[in-house]
């Protein structure tokens, strides 16, 4: 076999893989936000698959212009999926859509006209600049969010799925930068392809493993009643350090801690923090750990503002004193469990007197 037929073949399985991984999450989770973006995200990426090319020297075909930039705008769609994935209360925005349409639009005048122009590398550099740009936007993203997720296998799966789309998408766009105006040759073509049809393969073999409904979930994730009495792990063990756990979080009020973190937590009852991730999910129902900071944040939030006593009290400040660091956030957060607003829950409470 050849290597342009290797490197169709590599390609050719990389976009039969993508449009089959694009079509099961729209088909089986389409009211999700991450399943849409992780199949926008899939079929960017067949986009990728299609029209990527090691080296630049020659001039871009008009018909091979719209995939270039589609691919480029790609990685605007992973930076959103990278946060959906991560965050079940991430929305979209309209300024999401706007950063998406100017990187497109970008890549797609730099195939036309500015390389074209005698510009190459400027071209190719400035691209591949915002693709990495957004790459560590991503990464920033995952660091900051992964540790949340109390489900140690979609906890996996999660930072294999952003590490190795994060590291391919790099290395090509270092790559690229470094090479940019000339011809490579079809061997790097060829490796290249294969590479990527490798890591489709795999990022499809590790979501096979985990259950569909926990990668993404349906709904975003209802907080569980803060009781004594939730279902407890099988063992008196497990029994005592969640009694422990809960003494902590109803009595010293460990929630309101600035930069509170599961390790902390974990120091604090001396235990690792994969046993206190399993104790907070089968244990106490939870699978996100700001979701469990935050019904304890909010149920004292409620309790204040339904206080005639503090019928005079600033909501910014109840936000403050109850453990968050801004309004918004707690705003969200607050209308997720209620259904309302801080401001009609105590509107409501003070009718009700």
């Amino acid at each position: 076999m050849t290597l342009a037929a290797t490197e169709l073949a590599f390609r050719a399985a990389a976009v039969a893989l993508l449009l089959v991984l694009a079509a099961s999450l729209l088909s089986d989770f389409r009211n999700v936000l991450a399943a849409r973006l992780g199949a926008a995200f899939a079929l960017g990426s067949a986009a990728h698959a299609v029209s990527y090319s090691v080296g630049t020297s020659s001039l871009v075909p008009a018909w091979h212009a719209p995939l270039i930039a589609v691919s480029t705008g790609n990685i605007v769609v992973f930076w959103l999926f990278t946060r959906a994935l991560f965050d079940d209360e991430f929305r979209l925005r309209r300024w999401h859509g706007l950063t998406w349409g100017l990187v497109t639009a970008f890549s797609f005048v730099s195939c036309l006209w500015i390389a074209p122009g005698g510009h190459v590398r400027f071209a190719v550099t400035a691209v591949n600049l915002i693709v990495l740009g957004f790459i560590a936007l991503a990464i920033r993203q995952t660091i900051g969010s992964w540790s949340a997720d109390l489900v140690e296998r979609r906890r996996r799966v999660r930072i294999f799925i952003v590490c190795a789309a994060a590291l391919y998408g790099g290395l090509n766009a270092l790559l690229q930068i470094l090479v940019a105006g000339s011809e490579v040759g079809d061997v790097a073509n060829t490796v290249n392809a294969g590479v990527l049809a490798g890591i489709v393969v795999a990022i499809v073999y590790a979501m096979m493993r985990v259950d569909g409904a926990d990668l993404f979930p349906a709904a975003a994730e209802a907080a569980p009643a803060i009781a004594a009495s939730q279902p407890v792990g099988e063992d008196a063990a497990d029994q005592k350090l969640i009694d422990a756990l809960m003494r902590l979080m109803a009595h010293e009020r460990i929630y309101r801690q600035e930069n509170i973190s599961i390790g902390v937590l974990a120091g604090r009852l001396k235990i690792p923090e994969y046993r206190l991730r399993r104790l907070i999910n089968q244990g106490l129902g939870y699978r996100n750990f700001n979701v469990f900071l935050n019904n304890h944040r909010i149920e004292e939030a409620k309790a204040a503002l339904a206080d005639p006593a503090q019928a005079e009290v600033p909501v910014i400040t109840i936000a403050m004193d109850s453990g968050f660091q801004s309004l918004g956030p707690f705003n969200r957060a607050f209308k997720a469990v209620t259904g309302v607003t801080p401001t009609e829950y105590r509107r409501l409470k003070v009718n009700a007197v």
